[in-house]
């Protein structure tokens, strides 16, 4: 993040703007219309690396349609962010830019579904901050903090685990209070019967 990037508002209203094809059911077996291999092949092509090889397809190719479908979609929707002319002019991105791809947006794909990518604000902001810490860059005019600040507000991931701990801390508080319940019901009975 120490590199500054494109202003956050132009990859937000670049998101927002994402054509339905980029939406579209990626291919998965014989189902769906969007080849996403040919698209981050073209992507990476267009980034000044070297277009995917056969092998290097499988990680862009779905096999299961439950499981993959908004991994994939998510990566498209990523794909469409990247192919922004900032990076396009600029040299260096193609290999942290598979590597977002690959592996990057499996986490983000698992909390939150491709569509809200591009209708909801707050996650248009996050994927954009999230791929541009990928790429090792920042929102442009705002320091490392800042950037670093801002995309753990908007974490989904950061957020499901706050939830996960806050209801584990309100189970163990209702077990304690249970247990204290229990605990003075069974003094009072104690005490009734010695009485």
């Amino acid at each position: 993040m120490e590199r500054e990037g494109p202003p956050l508002e132009a990859l937000t209203r670049r998101l927002a703007e994402c054509p339905a094809d980029f939406l579209a059911e990626p291919r998965i077996g014989p189902a769906g219309t969007v080849h996403c291999a040919a698209v981050v092949s073209d992507l990476l092509a267009d980034l000044g690396g070297a277009p995917l090889r056969t092998p290097e397809t499988a990680a862009f190719q779905g096999s299961r349609r439950r499981e993959d479908r908004n991994r994939l979609r998510v990566v498209l929707v990523a794909a469409w962010l990247l192919h922004d002319d900032w990076f396009r002019a600029r040299a260096g991105f193609a290999a942290p830019a598979r590597k977002f791809l690959e592996e990057g947006v499996a986490e983000l794909a698992a909390l939150v579904p491709a569509d809200q990518l591009v209708a909801d604000p707050d996650r248009r902001e996050e994927l954009a901050r999230t791929c541009l810490r990928a790429l090792g860059l920042r929102p442009a005019r705002e320091t490392v903090a800042q950037a670093q600040d801002r995309l753990t507000t908007l974490n989904s991931a950061e957020r499901q685990r706050v939830i996960r701990e806050a209801r584990a801390a309100e189970e163990r508080a209702r077990q304690v209070r249970e247990a204290m319940a229990r605990q003075a019901a069974e003094e009072a009975a104690a005490r009734y019967m010695r009485e």
